[in-house]
C-alpha cells in the first residue's frame, strides 16, 4: 500500500504576511491600470500604478502622479481602500467577517494575527482585532465629521463629504494622500484643519495596543510598559519637534506668513506630520538644513509599534534609550518603572537599528548614481537621503524628487515603502524558509573583545 507523501512546503508567518501585502499591492496596481481609474480615460503604465498601489497599501503618500488630477473617483476609491487595508492590516477585514458569521478562528490564524499586529501577547487576538476596528471606525468617523465642518461649506455636500472621509482615513492611517494637489499648503492659515489632521495622525500613530490600554485603564489599574514607553516617547518627540522647529525655522521664512497663532499651529503640524503622515503645510525644499535634519530624525523614529505608522518605532527607540541609561549607570539590566526589559527585546531593537541604517546607506548610494540632484545652491545629498528615509519610514514627505524618479529610482523607493510597512525584519525573515530557533546544546568559551 502506497503511503501518501506529506507536503513539506509550509509558509512561515513572515512569508504569509509578506506575500499577502504583495498580492494586495498587485491587485491594487491592476485596478489602477484600467482606464476607469483615470480622469482622461487612458490606461496608466504598470510601474506608476504599482508605485501608487504600493504607496497606498504601505500608507506612505509618495506619488509619481497627482492624486486629484490623474485619478478618477474610482481610482481614488481604490487608493482609499488600499490605505484602509494597509493601515489596519490586510487580514483584519476578512477575519472580522469570520467573526460576524461566527466561523471558527483557527490557531494558525490567531498566530498570524499576533505576528501581523506585532503582538507579544499569548491570547486575546480576536478581542484585540475587534478593538482595532471599533477604534479605527470611531476615530475616522469623528474626524470625518469635524473636517466636514470646514470642507462642506467650501466644496459643497458631495465633494465636501468625500474630501472629509478621504482625508480622515488618510490621516488616521498616516498615509499622507491628499486631494488638493499641494497637500495642506492651502490650509496653512486654518488652525481648525491643521488641528484635526494632527489629532488624527497622532491617534493612528499611537497604536492599537496603547488605545486598548487607555480604554481599559479602570479595569487593569495600570498601563502596560509598552504603552508607558510609547506615550512618553511620543510626547517627548512632539515637544522636542515643536521647540526644535521654532528655533531652526524662525529665520528661514517658512513660518513668516500669518499671525502668531497660525505660525504656532504650523510649527506643531511640522512636528507631527513626520511621524509618519506625509501631509505638509510648508515647502520642505525651502527648509533650513537644521530643520531638514530634525525632520529626518523624526521620520526615522516614526510612530508606535502596532499602529498605522511606520518607522523605527517609538517603543524601539525608547528601549534603546533605557538600555543606554542603564549602561551609563553601570547596570547590566535595562530597567524602567519597576520592570526589566528582556535582553531578547533589546537585541531585536539593536538589530533593527542596524538593519535600518544599512538599508538607508545602500539605497542612498544607489539613488545617488541613478538620480539627478537639481543644480540649486546649497542643495546636496540631503535631497536623496530625505526621500530614502521618508520612503522607509512610510512618511511620504519629499523635497521634490518623487515625480522625477527614474525607473530604477521608482523600484528602489517602492521597495523601501514595502520594507517599511511590512517590516524590515519580517521581510528579511520571509526569505529564510525554515529558521532554526533552537539554541545549541553546548556553549563555546567566552572571550572579551575591545570596543570603543
Amino acid at each position: 500500500m502506497r503511503r501518501k507523501r506529506q507536503s513539506t512546503f509550509h509558509l512561515t508567518v513572515s512569508q504569509l504576511i509578506t506575500l499577502g501585502f504583495g498580492i494586495l499591492i498587485l491587485m491594487g496596481a491592476l485596478l489602477l491600470m484600467t482606464p476607469l481609474a483615470t480622469k482622461n480615460g487612458e490606461s496608466t503604465n504598470f510601474l506608476d500604478a504599482l508605485f501608487t498601489a504600493t504607496s497606498a497599501t504601505c500608507v506612505t503618500g509618495l506619488t509619481t502622479l497627482t492624486t486629484n488630477e490623474h485619478w478618477s473617483l474610482f481610482g481614488q476609491s481604490v487608493i482609499l481602500v488600499l490605505i484602509e487595508l494597509g493601515g489596519l492590516g490586510f487580514m483584519t477585514i476578512p477575519v472580522f467577517f469570520f467573526v460576524l458569521m461566527k466561523k471558527k478562528i483557527t490557531l494558525s490564524t490567531r498566530m498570524f494575527l499576533r505576528e501581523a499586529f506585532n503582538s507579544q501577547r499569548m491570547s486575546g487576538e480576536i478581542h484585540l482585532l475587534l478593538y482595532v476596528l471599533k477604534i479605527a471606525l470611531l476615530i475616522q468617523g469623528v474626524g470625518s465629521l469635524l473636517l466636514a465642518v470646514r470642507f462642506v461649506p467650501q466644496f459643497g455636500w458631495g465633494k465636501g463629504l468625500w474630501y472629509s472621509v478621504f482625508h480622515a482615513i488618510s490621516s488616521f492611517c498616516n498615509a499622507g494622500f491628499d486631494l488638493f494637489g499641494d497637500s495642506l499648503v492651502g490650509f496653512q492659515k486654518d488652525p481648525w484643519v491643521l488641528s484635526i489632521i494632527s489629532l488624527l495622525i497622532i491617534s493612528g500613530g499611537l497604536g492599537f495596543f496603547v488605545w486598548h490600554d487607555l480604554l481599559e485603564i479602570r479595569k487593569n489599574k495600570r498601563l502596560s510598559l509598552h504603552s508607558q514607553i510609547a506615550l512618553l516617547v511620543t510626547a517627548g518627540l512632539l515637544v522636542f519637534g515643536v521647540i526644535g522647529f521654532f528655533f531652526t525655522e524662525q529665520n528661514s521664512g517658512l513660518l513668516a506668513e500669518g499671525n502668531r497663532w497660525q505660525r504656532f499651529f504650523n510649527t506643531i503640524f511640522m512636528a507631527v506630520t513626520p511621524r509618519t503622515a506625509g501631509f505638509f503645510s510648508i515647502d520642505y525644499f525651502s527648509m533650513s538644513h537644521a530643520g531638514l535634519v530634525l525632520t529626518m530624525v523624526l521620520m526615522f523614529i516614526g510612530g508606535t509599534s502596532g499602529s498605522t505608522a511606520g518607522g523605527f518605532k517609538t517603543t524601539t527607540f525608547g528601549v534603546l534609550l533605557i538600555k543606554i541609561r542603564s549602561i551609563f549607570k553601570g547596570r547590566s539590566r535595562a530597567e524602567f518603572r519597576g520592570r526589566t526589559i528582556k535582553e531578547d527585546t533589546i537585541s531585536r531593537a539593536l538589530t533593527l537599528f542596524f538593519a535600518f541604517l544599512t538599508v538607508i546607506i545602500i539605497s542612498t548610494m544607489i539613488l545617488s548614481v541613478t538620480e539627478t540632484i537639481p543644480n540649486v545652491d546649497q542643495l546636496g545629498l540631503e535631497y536623496i537621503v530625505f526621500e530614502v528615509i521618508s520612503a522607509l519610514g512610510t512618511v511620504g514627505l519629499t523635497m521634490g524628487l518623487t515625480p522625477d524618479l527614474t525607473s530604477i529610482g521608482k523600484v528602489i523607493i517602492l521597495s523601501l515603502m514595502f520594507l517599511g510597512r511590512v517590516g524590515v525584519m519580517t521581510v528579511f525573515f520571509s526569505f529564510i524558509f525554515r529558521a532554526n530557533k533552537n539554541e545549541a546544546n553546548f556553549k563555546y568559551p567566552e572571550e572579551s573583545v575591545i570596543i570603543g
